[in-house]
């Protein structure tokens, strides 16, 4: 998964790329009728509806770069032509990695830049003689 909302799975018996921007994103919202967080607190509760899960692989096959037609061909052969557990982990891993990003990445760290201890760049104010202007002279 990576920081782009993609990732590279098997499915289909080979690695294969899925992909959901903003575009496929509200794609599945219409189509499932909740918002991609909500689809994806389905998927991963067990509340999931059919739906879900094809509709996740649908566009997650488009955004990463398949034709609409061949995704709808194999979206109808190995997803809605098999068990839905077969593919309920594959849409929450293409999901997931739209909606909440990859797992290396660590949401809400803060970056070394965000850190003032850690800057070594001082502004050009702290190194003047006046006092900070909260304070009274």
């Amino acid at each position: 998964m990576s920081r782009d909302g993609s990732c590279e799975i098997p499915f289909n018996g080979q690695r294969t790329m899925f992909k959901l921007t903003w575009r496929e994103l509200m794609k599945i919202q219409e189509a499932c009728d909740a918002g991609p967080y909500v689809v994806l607190d389905r998927l991963v509760t067990g509340r999931w509806r059919l739906q879900d899960i094809s509709e996740v692989i649908k566009w997650g096959l488009i955004g990463g770069g398949m034709s609409q037609s061949a995704a709808l061909t194999l979206v109808e052969t190995e997803v809605e032509g098999r068990r839905p557990l077969e593919n309920l982990v594959i849409a929450q891993t293409v999901l997931g990695a739209g909606v909440v990003g990859a797992p290396e990445e660590d949401v809400g760290k803060k970056s070394e830049a965000a850190n003032p201890r850690k800057r070594k760049s001082r502004s050009r104010t702290e190194s003047s003689g006046l006092p900070p202007s909260l304070e009274t002279a």
